[in-house]
């Protein structure tokens, strides 16, 4: 008589974690493309390879996927673009907003301008539509705006900045601008759009520099 070994617990967990990601990987992709309300669970299904039973096993529905997926977009924005430019307490703080505009375009650059902004695609289709992405979208884009308006007022105290900046709305400007930029460099196809508004913000920051 065979015997059957049940599988061990790390190797289950593996492999759970596993399945999870692929559902996870394959809706973003399909997301991204196509819009969230134009991307079925039989999509995601089908892209990611998982059965149904599996899916229901980790998401009780296609918007708790949605909320996973807007979490798993704002973790890798944070690690990949935010963290490693505000990450060196020493540096100047206008150079870390460079650094961050720098991550951003490179970004869109190795997309080839196909998708454009997640967090900014998921804004537009349903903010209007959906109070529960609507919420949490506004939330990471005031905390979005809340890291540069930080940076800016830390730039005022070290006098890297002049007085007469005014954090917020310059925060503010700078969140519009570089999302009204990705907007364009999607919809023309064109990464140049998108560095000619990069080399504008980051002049308009150099009106508020403090010039040694």
């Amino acid at each position: 008589m065979a015997i059957v070994r049940e599988a061990a617990p790390a190797a289950r967990n593996r492999e759970g974690r596993s399945t999870r990601r692929a559902i996870l990987d394959a809706a973003t992709r399909l997301i991204h493309v196509r819009g969230y309300q134009n991307t079925s669970l039989d999509d995601v299904l089908r892209e990611s390879g998982v059965g149904k039973g599996n899916f229901y096993y980790y998401f009780r529905s296609k918007e708790d996927l949605g909320y996973a997926i807007l979490d798993d977009i704002v973790a890798k924005f944070q690690e990949r673009s935010l963290e490693p430019c505000f990450a060196d307490g020493a540096a100047s703080r206008l150079d870390q907003i460079r650094c961050f505009l720098d991550h951003v375009l490179e970004a869109q650059r190795r997309s080839n301008c196909v998708g454009g902004c997640a967090l900014g695609n998921l804004a537009s289709e349903l903010s209007d539509v959906h109070e529960g992405f609507r919420a949490r979208l506004a939330s990471v884009f005031t905390a979005w705006r809340a890291r540069l308006t930080r940076a800016l007022r830390e730039a005022q105290a070290r006098v890297e900045v002049v007085e007469a900046c005014r954090p917020e709305p310059v925060a503010h400007f700078l969140v519009a601008g570089l999302e009204g930029a990705i907007l364009l460099a999607k919809v023309s196809k064109d990464i140049g759009v998108l560095e000619q508004c990069v080399n504008e913000l980051k002049r308009y920051l150099t009106l508020y520099e403090v010039r040694s």
